[in-house]
This record gives structure tokens, C-alpha cells and sequence, in this order.
């Protein structure tokens, strides 16, 4: 070490903490160069192995990439998430019901979305918890071996909780598209029926006019047409769109067309009727948070205008009585 400082000092002076940037920026750079001249290797020799397998195929390139790390990580992650999967769709309980619901109100609609999820949720759980074991240490130095663990054991619980909070925020924003989209799916519904189209022609009319402003309540009425191609009646489709959509609103609407056409009533007037209702829900649902913007607004005020009106008001008053007049 004496040896490299002697050599590096008319480079950099005698001050130490040059002498460690300098070390720290040639290790840096080192490391840098390493890593570009690795990435550029190993690019050259894909090239150069999907040449020789293109020219030569055959059976002993599959096994060499069956023996490869990267095939063995892929299948090892694979039997997991199968196995994840035929597990928990085997299980019929009512926590996994409640999941499932949940998962196609997200819109994630995979076979295998259960067990991405319970995998998921380990994973980040035990994440959280190996990392904040060496943050915990250095931000709090302080801390009893009894607040260390409960603190690694919080931070596993909220990785633990992180994919269910996710999902909530997504059902929650998926939800609100569609409660705002949703009347006026009913108003083009009402134009179609008017013009003659049957519900069928008129759900794929209406899904497509609306797929630019609101792409997720779209995409679902664009699935419900294609229940109905596959052979379904139209209250099952209007009923499993309404269980994606996840609104009460979907769900008054399936009923309404069953009955409609059980009492044998005129369809153009149950779904005009219903459509003033949806639009007069809306605008009550306006009207109410209107409202509710003064009461809203009091606590901003009081925490963040009050004491600064407060403050300029009364510090000129103070600093006469303080100090005298000038």
C-alpha cells in the first residue's frame, strides 16, 4: 500500500482523500470496462453459436441447452408455478373464490393468475425481510435485537401485503373507469335501439365506439359479444361481464334486460328508463362531491392558511408591544 500511495503521489498530491477518488474512480472504471468487454463476448458468441446451429441443426444443440442454467431456471420456475397453480385450483374454498373474483376484476384473466399471485406474495415477503435486515442496522444503530426483529418481520409483512395492495389500487381504478364510462355505454345503447340493432349488433356496435375513451369497459363488452358468438345466452354473457366489471350498476342492468324480455316488455323502454337513472346518478354522485368540497377543504385551512394569517396579522402587533414604537 505504501508502495501505491509513493507511486500515486505526484499524480494526485498528498491529500488522502484524492488519492482514495482516484482509486475509486480507476476501480470504477476497471469494473466498467470489464463488464462492456464481457457483454460484448458473450453477444459475439450467441452470434457466432445461432450461426453454427442454423448451419448444423440437430439433436446435440437441444441437449446442450437442455443443460444450460438458463433452461434449467426456466423449467425449475415453471414446475413451480404449475405446481402453485394445480394446487390452489384444486382448493374450492371460499378465501380462493374471493381471489379469483378479485383477479378478474383486475382484469387478469390467466388460469394461473392464483398461483403467480401466492408465489408472488412469498417472494416479496421474503425479500423485504432480507433486505431490511442490513437497512435496519445502519438507519437505526440503536435498536434491541427485540425491535430488530420486529422490524424485518414488518417489513416481510408488507412485502407479504403488497400484492393484495396492489390489486385493490387496480380493481379500484378499473372500477372508476367503468362507473364513469358505464352511462354512457347505456345513452349508445339507447341510439342502437332506437336505430333498430338487436342487443347482440348493438353491444358490438357500442364496444367498439367506446374502445378510444374508456379501453378497459371495452375490452369487456368486446368479450361478452364474443360469449355470445361461442354459444351463450345473452343474460349469461350480461351477467359474467358484469362480474368483471365489478359494478352494481352491470349487474341492475343484466337483471333489467332478463326481466325485459321474461315479461316480454319493450326493450327500447326499459333501457331508456334505466338510462335516465344511470345519468341522474351521476349527476347526484357530482352534486354530492361538490358538496362535500367546503367540509374537505376545512382541514387544509386550518392546518395550512389559518396559523400564516394568524402569524401575519398578529407578529406586527407583537413586535410594537415588544419593542416599542419606532
Amino acid at each position: 500500500m505504501d508502495g501505491i500511495y509513493s507511486s500515486l503521489a505526484p499524480l494526485v498530491g498528498s491529500n488522502p482523500v484524492t488519492l482514495v477518488s482516484a482509486l475509486i474512480f480507476f476501480a470504477v472504471a476497471a469494473l466498467s470496462l470489464g463488464i462492456m468487454s464481457a457483454v460484448k463476448n458473450r453477444v459475439e458468441l450467441k452470434r457466432r453459436a445461432s450461426a453454427i446451429a442454423v448451419e448444423v441443426p440437430g439433436r446435440a444443440s437441444s441437449q446442450s441447452d437442455k443443460r444450460s442454467l438458463r433452461y434449467a431456471s426456466i423449467e425449475a420456475a415453471q414446475k413451480l408455478v404449475e405446481y402453485t397453480t394445480k394446487h390452489y385450483a384444486s382448493a374450492d374454498n371460499a378465501n380462493l373464490k374471493v381471489l379469483r373474483r378479485r383477479l378478474i376484476e383486475a382484469g387478469i384473466l390467466d388460469a394461473r393468475a392464483s398461483g403467480f399471485f401466492f408465489i408472488a406474495r412469498t417472494a416479496l415477503a421474503v425479500v423485504f425481510a432480507a433486505i431490511a435486515m442490513p437497512v435496519v442496522p445502519l438507519l437505526l444503530p440503536e435498536l434491541t435485537p427485540s425491535w430488530f426483529w420486529m422490524s424485518v418481520l414488518c417489513a416481510g409483512m408488507m412485502g407479504y401485503m403488497a400484492p393484495s395492495l396492489y390489486l385493490d389500487r387496480r380493481i379500484k381504478g378499473r372500477q372508476n373507469e367503468h362507473r364513469a364510462g358505464f352511462p354512457d355505454f347505456m345513452d349508445l345503447l339507447v341510439v342502437c335501439a332506437d336505430a333498430g340493432l338487436s342487443m347482440e349488433a348493438s353491444l358490438d356496435r357500442v364496444g367498439r365506439e367506446l374502445s378510444d375513451s374508456y379501453p378497459s369497459l371495452s375490452a369487456n363488452i368486446h368479450m361478452a359479444t364474443l360469449e355470445i358468438r361461442a354459444g351463450r345466452t345473452l343474460s349469461e354473457a350480461l351477467e359474467h361481464l358484469a362480474d368483471r366489471l365489478g359494478l352494481e350498476e352491470a349487474r341492475q342492468f343484466a337483471t333489467l334486460l332478463q326481466q325485459s324480455a321474461e315479461l316480454g316488455s319493450s326493450l327500447t323502454d326499459a333501457l331508456r328508463v334505466y338510462s335516465d337513472d344511470m345519468r341522474h346518478k351521476r349527476l347526484s354522485s357530482a352534486e354530492e362531491k361538490a358538496y362535500s368540497l367546503p367540509a374537505k377543504l376545512s382541514v387544509p385551512l386550518v392546518l395550512c392558511i389559518f396559523p400564516v394569517l394568524i402569524i401575519v396579522t398578529m407578529l406586527p402587533a407583537y413586535i410594537r408591544v415588544k419593542f416599542g414604537p419606532f
